[in-house]
């Protein structure tokens, strides 16, 4: 399993350059509110994913008074081998990813050789915001897991772009039948792997859900399409006309939806505002549970301010559930440190542990 040794990182938001190194195990940072320990948990996310775990806009994230980032981590990889990976973004250039110095010709082939699960407060948004955010965490899945699903997603929105460009324009229909076909092939694949997706995934969120709750509730994912009603051919051929008049495309995989329930009704209409941390959180370790599966390994799990979520049993035993003896490197935060160093250590005793105070992170 890919383990980061040591990470370094200049010009990321309040982190002017800091290099680090890390316990393959388990890795503590403290520190009050404001400090820096989500940023730094976000760099490590960035290296994986290309991109931050709140869907800011990478202008966000370059320090006050810089215009480029960079991040670079060296890791152990599962081969055996070590690799180092690198990300520059500066403005007016392209963003660039590197392995051992050389350049990805396309980025989206570095996403699933670093594997991560990133608990954290803006999770909630999953519940009370719109489809989109379901879908994007859907989406980061399956990306990491399935090649294939990353290059049908971007051709399918490529071709939407395309289709809804021309129905502006409006283009005879011999054109948009053309793209419909190929909407409809792609569209299609992602429809069924988002629904194998679910059938996988809400037997481990039920059983994270049960430890979490002791059982009081039970939580289950409906997945909602389009295409669960005819064909996404049929769909787009019939709304055609429709189509023409808005300007845009108003059916297809884009507008699916992923329905959380709580005894068989919405959680974010009839769940407290416990039930629903604690349904996300066994969400996020379900999706832990689905990646170790699919990879044979342990993905990297970072685990910000969870502590705050949930009472001390109850986070206790939830780490010892992914802390087994074939967990992965694991990073937590804390504003709490003597919290932090009770819990772990019933857990372990290989760990290391930073301070955090205005960006610079002092080992202990």
């Amino acid at each position: 399993m890919p383990v980061l040794k040591k990470i370094v990182v200049r010009n990321w938001r309040n982190i002017d350059l800091q290099e680090l190194e890390f316990s393959p195990n388990l890795n503590c940072l403290s520190g009050g509110n404001g400090e820096g320990k989500t940023n730094l948990l976000d760099a490590v996310y960035y290296l994986s994913m290309t991109k931050s775990a709140f869907g800011a806009s990478d202008k966000f994230n370059y320090a006050r008074g810089t215009s480029f980032f960079e991040l670079a981590g060296t890791y152990d990889m599962h081969d055996g081998l070590q690799a180092r990976f690198g990300i520059r973004t500066a403005e007016g250039e392209e963003k660039k990813v590197t392995r051992d110095g050389k350049a990805y010709v396309k980025i989206s082939d570095h996403i699933g050789v670093l594997p991560i699960v990133m608990v954290c407060p803006g999770d909630s948004s999953l519940v009370s915001d719109s489809s989109e955010e379901r879908r994007r965490f859907s989406n980061a899945v399956l990306s990491q897991i399935d090649r294939e699903f990353l290059s049908d997603m971007q051709r399918y929105s490529k071709l939407l772009q395309t289709r809804n460009v021309v129905l502006k324009g409006g283009a005879d229909d011999g054109i948009l039948e053309t793209i419909d076909t190929r909407l409809a092939e792609f569209g299609t694949r992602i429809y069924k792997k988002r629904q194998a997706f679910v059938q996988d995934i809400e037997p481990q969120v039920g059983k994270f859900y049960e430890l979490l709750s002791g059982g009081r509730e039970t939580v289950g994912i409906r997945y909602r399409s389009d295409i669960d009603k005819a064909p996404l051919y049929d769909l787009l051929r019939e709304n055609l006309a429709k189509d023409r008049l808005l300007g845009f495309t108003s059916c297809g995989i884009q507008r699916d939806d992923l329905i959380f329930t709580m005894d068989g009704d919405p959680i974010r209409k009839i769940g407290s505002q416990g039930q629903q941390k604690s349904f996300l959180i066994s969400l996020k370790f379900a999706q832990y549970e689905i990646m170790k599966q699919k990879y044979g390994f342990a993905p990297m799990l970072l685990l910000d301010d969870l502590f705050d979520k949930l009472d001390f049993e109850r986070t206790q035993n939830l780490l010892k559930m992914v802390a087994g003896e074939d967990f992965g490197q694991i990073f937590i935060t804390d504003t709490d440190k003597t919290r932090l160093e009770t819990i772990i250590a019933g857990i372990t005793e290989e760990s290391t542990f930073y301070q955090t105070s205005g960006g610079v992170f002092t080992r202990q």
